[in-house]
């Protein structure tokens, strides 16, 4: 049988190659899962997706499965409890902005506006595939939500950030043309 060809940066490595067959580049539309994915997108400023992926599941027990209205009532005790916390990355500007992020969700939520909608339909409402081998560190569609989400209070959240959360999230297919996943 053969080895099915991805994309250069799934290597070798088993979680990464998971990884990109079941989930990057797949349209996510599900606001939680996307604003979850965003949060660990900051947690991964300065270091590898790789680690991040590694802790994930720590991340999700830390964050009670990234559920915002439990983070948003996260306290300082919260915070001492979560940088103590060997499963996750422990960072206290990036844990302060997983909290600050569940209240800017729920607020955008009370408001009436859908996470997910809103943040599609500015990236054009469907996803963009590029196959042309080159793959920019970002974009003026990342630029334009980095710009809104830090206009809202969201942190982590710089151009070349988004446009790696919206690769994961589906909103920019960016699989090379031998990949089996393009």
């Amino acid at each position: 049988m053969a080895e099915k060809v991805r994309c250069g940066w799934a290597g070798s490595d088993p979680l990464m190659q998971e990884y990109h067959d079941r989930e990057w580049g797949r349209p996510e539309r599900d606001s939680r899962a996307m604003w979850e994915c965003l949060m660990l997108e900051g947690f991964q400023a300065g270091l590898s997706w790789q680690t991040i992926l590694r802790r994930r599941e720590g991340f999700r027990r830390a964050f009670k499965n990234f559920d915002p209205v439990k983070v948003a009532k996260f306290t300082e005790k919260d915070i001492e409890r979560l940088m103590q916390d060997e499963g996750i990355i422990r960072a206290r500007a990036k844990i302060v902005a997983t909290i600050e992020g569940a209240k800017i969700f729920l607020a955008m939520e009370k408001s009436g506006e859908d996470f997910g909608k809103y943040y599609w339909k500015l990236a054009g409402g469907k996803p963009t595939v590029n196959r042309t081998g080159r793959v920019p560190a970002q974009t003026p569609a990342s630029e334009l939500i980095s710009k809104d989400l830090r206009k809202r209070g969201f942190k982590f959240v710089g151009p070349v950030i988004v446009y790696a959360w919206m690769q994961a999230i589906g909103m920019v297919d960016d699989h090379a043309a031998h990949c089996f996943r393009a």
